[in-house]
């Protein structure tokens, strides 16, 4: 289609993913969000998913000749080839954490950033841990995992500087790896770490495996942090919460943009304030601390309280007290 048709019409929008839709995490968030926004604007959705890290742009080609009106490239390993289809083909796409990259109508990006509930996770993780001790384990080091890893942090510095923050990168893009993540996440919990705070696609459910059958050292249970999505129903009792994020009012702006031909000129992002970015709530997180949680989550709302949101890999490594990266 040519950008300058399409303007005011919008029927047809599709969703690219690296691994399936059934991630509980940033794979199945994305392609839920685009199903309800398709169904919200009575759309057509083509949803192309498990595309791997590879070459997309043979795929991008196939849907944009299928008739799709909006492609959302839901992978920063996407990045240079989606905007290269989009010039080719002229159907506009959206892309993740490249804002200096958009072009009106033509390239729009979502930076998405949970730094705000990451911190709140902190918050909770000093607030619960035993040993004194707690973990960040990445499977890469992207804006989105950078900024919740320092919001994370600094949640934790908040409520008690003395607590030590182990930090592991998994490797450079070890997104669905889930033995590494399980080898990892062993090693943090040998290392004194009794929460762990996870970001990984599919190597999270090796995270979660190693808490499951991981003692923590003081011989207690040790807890797991999620982000994204909402692994509850898959709980086998140490999901402590998970620091949620909703796609749809995301993708919504982008249809309404779309069809008031301002696509492309405004980034859009998640916050706490509409609770496109949230804490779970789960039975093993004690009254007192989810109470004092959602106060601090208030006056972060209000502006009483600031977040930084920090994206450097390096200034990320230089808030921990250790950094061990398989790279």
């Amino acid at each position: 289609m040519a950008w300058s048709a399409g303007a005011a019409e919008v029927e047809t929008i599709a969703i690219l993913t690296p691994e399936q839709g059934t991630d509980y995490g940033w794979n199945q968030q994305g392609v839920d969000a685009a199903r309800e926004v398709a169904e919200k604007y009575g759309l057509e959705l083509i949803p192309a998913e498990g595309l791997g890290y590879g070459d997309v742009r043979p795929a991008l080609r196939e849907i944009a000749e299928d008739g799709a009106d909006l492609m959302i490239a839901h992978a920063s390993g996407y990045n240079t080839a989606a905007p290269e289809i989009a010039a080719e083909t002229g159907v506009p796409v959206a892309i993740v954490d490249l804002p200096d990259d958009m072009k009106p109508g033509l390239v729009a990006d979502y930076t998405l950033s949970g730094h705000e509930g990451s911190y709140l996770a902190g918050i909770m993780a000093a607030r619960m841990t035993r040993t004194g001790t707690v973990g960040i384990v990445v499977s890469g080091e992207p804006p989105s995992w950078n900024s919740q890893s320092a919001g994370f942090a600094l949640g934790v510095r908040a409520q008690d500087p003395d607590v030590k923050i182990i930090y592991a990168v998994i490797g450079p893009a070890a997104y669905g790896d889930a033995a590494g993540g399980r080898r990892v996440t062993e090693s943090v919990i040998a290392a004194g770490a009794d929460i762990i705070f996870g970001q990984g696609n599919g190597s999270s459910f090796g995270m979660i495996q190693a808490v499951e059958t991981t003692k923590a050292v003081d011989g207690g249970k040790a807890w797991f942090i999620d982000v994204i999505g909402d692994k509850s129903e898959l709980d086998q009792g140490h999901l402590l919460s998970s620091v949620v994020w909703d796609l749809v009012p995301v993708y919504s702006a982008m249809v309404e943009d779309l069809k008031a031909d301002k696509f492309g000129t405004v980034g859009y992002k998640i916050q706490l304030a509409d609770d496109s970015v949230r804490i779970l709530k789960t039975d093993h997180i004690p009254a007192e601390v989810w109470d004092s949680v959602m106060a601090i989550r208030d006056d972060i709302v209000s502006g009483k309280t600031k977040v930084d949101r920090i994206s450097d890999a390096q200034e990320v490594r230089s808030l921990m007290t250790s950094v061990e990266s398989q790279e």
